[in-house]
């Protein structure tokens, strides 16, 4: 199909988002119609900031998707996925009964302001150092549902809007890493996500004082490999539908107990001609304070290969989910 028969078949306003904000090729558009999988990076501005999009023509509704996108747990199933759970509405305790918290974890023997092994401001370690008592036998037990309460308590916050969230972390970053600063830079570098959807960015923003209307949001949790030890992550999803034909997606990183100072990945599904097929773009956009400083430009361009890599794979594998139901 040529380019002009690819223009006529995508929503003109999805086509000049993924071309203006996305960086997509016509070739690479071409290619996306014939049902090739396309990937390659954005440029970024920042340090440590790694950002990736692609694509995959998929023979499925849009409903069929969103279906699956609902239920997480199936969803994001794989190899890199150790343990995962939907937060109920209004998230609850038992909503991370589940959860296995070990020492690789979090261990509170190994834990002080500015020298701790995961990610967490410097009150909640004072804390940790005067509620646990690091001779107890059961140590473990009790630090596990001392972090999974910390964890709780941080999501409620961030839900209701009321109480404080984690603003900083101080596990010995220099300077400390802020999350919430580094989410609202990224925000800045992600305009497609305005071009789409009229206040979504500012729902992401200042949520949940900016509802979006018509939007569904919900949150899960999830512990996942990679690196040298596994890492413990929350994360909050925002599905809103922009027209007949189009539906976004977007994941919001709200904790990361290592590795990530902020994530947004954005999800465009929209037909490709046909109520059964829909091209399924995916962008993410991340910051990691390891890919800062000496050697920073090598590791950044592993890191980017990486993620090309991977993106690519995930969207074969989910073509092949989503296309065999």
């Amino acid at each position: 199909m040529s380019a002009g028969a690819f223009a006529a078949s995508m929503d003109p306003t999805i086509r000049g988002v993924l071309t203006r904000h996305l960086k997509f090729g016509v070739g690479e558009l071409d290619e996306l119609e014939r049902g090739a999988i396309v990937k390659h990076s954005i440029d970024t501005t920042a340090p440590g900031e790694i950002a990736v999009a692609g694509g995959v023509r998929v023979n499925v509704s849009k409903d069929r998707f969103l279906a699956r996108l609902r239920d997480i747990v199936r969803f994001k199933q794989g190899d890199d996925i150790v343990q995962i759970g939907r937060f109920s509405n209004p998230p609850a305790l038992g909503d991370l009964a589940p959860l296995t918290v070990d020492s690789s974890d979090f261990d509170p023997r190994d834990c002080r302001v500015g020298d701790c092994g995961v990610r967490l401001p410097a009150d909640a370690i004072r804390r940790a150092a005067q509620e646990l008592d690091v001779n107890a036998p059961d140590l473990q037990q009790r630090a596990s549902a001392w972090f999974k309460q910390i964890l709780l308590d941080n999501v409620t916050a961030y839900v209701s809007g009321r109480g404080a969230r984690m603003a900083q972390y101080d596990d010995g970053s220099a300077p400390p890493i802020r999350p919430l600063d580094e989410f609202a830079a990224m925000m800045k570098n992600t305009p497609a996500i305005a071009a789409l959807v009229p206040g979504l960015a500012e729902h992401l923003r200042e949520f949940p004082h900016r509802p979006v209307s018509g939007a569904e949001d919900f949150l899960y949790w999830s512990k996942e490999k990679f690196g040298m030890a596994p890492f413990i992550t929350v994360t909050h999803v925002t599905i809103v539908c922009a027209s007949p034909r189009t539906c976004v997606a977007t994941t919001k990183d709200v904790y990361s107990s290592r590795y990530l100072d902020a994530s947004l990945a954005l999800t465009i599904a929209t037909d490709a001609g046909s109520q059964n097929a829909i091209y399924l773009v995916y962008a993410n956009r991340s910051r990691a304070n390891a890919l800062k400083g000496l050697f920073s430009g090598m590791r950044r361009a592993i890191a980017e290969r990486r993620a090309r890599g991977g993106l690519e794979a995930s969207l074969k594998t989910l073509k092949e989910r989503l296309e065999k139901g």
